[in-house]
């Protein structure tokens, strides 16, 4: 977790936001680091973590997770963290037989869309237990990155259902019994190729940007590689109820990436560039 990224964002894990979503998107960078923050930021903060990891493996995240506090192994343990370990399960699809839909049964499917399973994978791993164990305080579902699965054929339109149906799911107050599981959240990494014909990720990207409450975009330096400035980081806070005068607001701070933290600053505070 990086504390420096809290302050600008004005949250800490015992004050955070609740029922919001939360796009992370990077063009001509490698945004990966948020996707760190928020991991470790939601396990700190006691939340009930569904992490829906298509790119890299578990050992890779629990590294860096360690790196910044938390052990992922120890959290999917207590059952605190729900893992999803998209390189190891496409396997399973293709060489393992199943009772159940698999989560990533689309890839066996002539004409990928239908995400369901995935989607009941979601549900299951957050839904409410009351049956004594351990309280969390919110739940949360993580994905990195939401791009892959156009790659793997997916149209846009099925993933702004997907995450249409996470929202309904995780983001609202739910009552069990005597068990009052209050308001989640979603966070979900995006790529911007930056390439004009691709239609489809615009798609996605402008389709999550106008339900998204806040969006991180990393970028690449206009100038290039520079040792002591990494890229900038843009923040928007979105409120659709507000007027359109007062909706968003937003800041540039540029970043440099360090073993453990990442540090922001001012543009053309570095001194590298002063």
């Amino acid at each position: 977790m990086f504390p420096e990224l809290n302050n600008l964002l004005n949250i800490t894990p015992d004050r955070a936001e609740q029922g919001k979503l939360t796009l992370l998107c990077d063009a001509k960078t490698d945004g990966s680091f948020l996707v760190h923050h928020f991991l470790s930021f939601y396990l700190k903060a006691n939340c009930k973590v569904c992490f829906v990891a298509l790119i890299q493996s578990f050992s890779h995240y629990n590294i860096v997770g360690q790196k910044l506090g938390v052990s992922l192994t120890l959290a999917r343990e207590r059952g605190q963290l729900v893992f999803l370990e998209g390189l190891k399960s496409s396997t399973d699809v293709f060489f393992q037989a199943h009772e159940e839909p698999h989560p990533l049964q689309f890839l066996r499917e002539a004409s990928p869309g239908n995400l369901q399973p995935l989607f009941e994978f979601v549900r299951e791993a957050l839904k409410p237990v009351d049956n004594g164990e351990a309280a969390w305080r919110c739940p949360v579902l993580l994905v990195d990155d939401l791009s892959l699965l156009l790659s793997l054929g997916v149209g846009a339109v099925a993933v702004l259902d997907f995450v249409h149906y996470c929202r309904a799911t995780v983001c609202w107050e739910l009552k069990v019994s005597i068990l009052c599981l209050m308001q989640g959240n979603v966070v979900v990494l995006v790529h911007d190729s930056g390439d004009a014909e691709d239609e489809e990720n615009d798609i996605l990207l402008n389709g999550l940007s106008h339900q998204s409450h806040l969006i991180l975009r990393t970028e690449g330096l206009a100038t290039g590689f520079c040792r002591d400035v990494h890229g900038q980081l843009r923040i928007l806070w979105r409120r659709p109820s507000q007027p359109t005068a007062q909706r968003d607001r937003s800041l540039t701070y540029q970043y440099k990436i360090q073993d453990k933290n990442v540090s922001f600053f001012a543009k053309g505070m570095s001194p590298a560039v002063l």
